[in-house]
């Protein structure tokens, strides 16, 4: 069975850097697609930040500059590292791993930003 877990949310002060990871268990981690999204309370669910199984990275223009999806071959994670938060970015966030017709989500961290 696919399992998919992201880790790293939590409380954060305005203009703070913290960094999310999405792990994967029974798959071949380095060959899906990773996807980041947020949902934020009321709005619908967005893409945040894309990375392909050949290392090709896609962010929406409201994180572009200030977070990086990057994969940690050591540990297999995808992971998010966002700089320089702002309250707006506080949400849930959701890893999807796709590869073809296949895609299994992640049951989300959350992330506040405030002060």
């Amino acid at each position: 069975q696919v399992r998919v877990v992201e880790s790293g949310g939590g409380l954060v002060q305005p203009g703070g850097s913290p960094r999310l990871s999405c792990a994967a268990s029974g798959i071949i981690f380095s060959i899906y697609d990773v996807h980041w999204y947020r949902q934020a309370p009321g709005k619908q669910r967005e893409l945040v930040a894309t990375i392909t199984n050949i290392g090709s990275t896609i962010y929406a223009d409201s994180v572009k500059g200030r977070f990086t999806i990057f994969r940690d071959n050591a540990n297999d994670t995808v992971n998010l590292q966002m700089n320089n938060l702002k309250p707006v970015d506080t949400a849930v966030y959701y890893c999807k791993v796709a590869l073809g017709s296949i895609d299994r989500w992640g049951q989300g961290t959350q992330v506040t930003v405030s002060s």
